[in-house]
């Protein structure tokens, strides 16, 4: 695929299959397939979810705590699997590389940080800010209760 991007990144010389030079979607291709890899191997550990019970009331409020925040990391890794999942389909689909939104090139720096991006810098403090927005609409309703 020939993207404007993908062009400004410098292919690794060596480490194809083949011992061939991997072209740079060859190179996001591979380290997302290992992330997405990673991601399910953590996920089916879910060991941290079951729930325990004690007869100290301390205890059972450490296994709560615990519980909570394995939960919350399974959430965390689902949701980055999903983008990772989407970023390998916008590899065969020809739109890696490009923002879902305003469609101009995600920059090459960010694709090296953040390979399953699939927002351009501007469009994605956009989306974080609007998503902040709507996550404090609801919390007056929160602390009313």
């Amino acid at each position: 695929m020939d993207h404007p991007v993908l062009e400004g990144i410098t292919p690794a010389r060596t480490g194809g299959r083949n011992g061939m030079a991997m072209t740079p979607t060859d190179m996001f291709q591979e380290v997302l397939a290992q992330k997405e890899a990673d991601l399910a191997r953590v996920l089916r550990n879910r060991d941290g979810i079951a729930i325990e019970k004690s007869a100290d009331q301390m205890d059972e409020i450490q296994y709560a705590s615990e519980r909570d925040l394995a939960i919350r990391n399974v959430d965390r890794e689902s949701i980055l699997l999903r983008q990772v999942k989407g970023a390998l389909r916008r590899i065969r689909d020809g739109s890696f590389g490009t923002c879902i939104d305003c469609e101009w090139a995600i920059s090459p720096k960010r694709l090296a940080a953040v390979p399953w991006a699939s927002r351009c810098i501007e469009c994605q403090e956009a989306a974080d800010q609007e998503s902040q927005e709507r996550g404090n609409e609801s919390e007056p309703l929160v602390n009313a209760a």
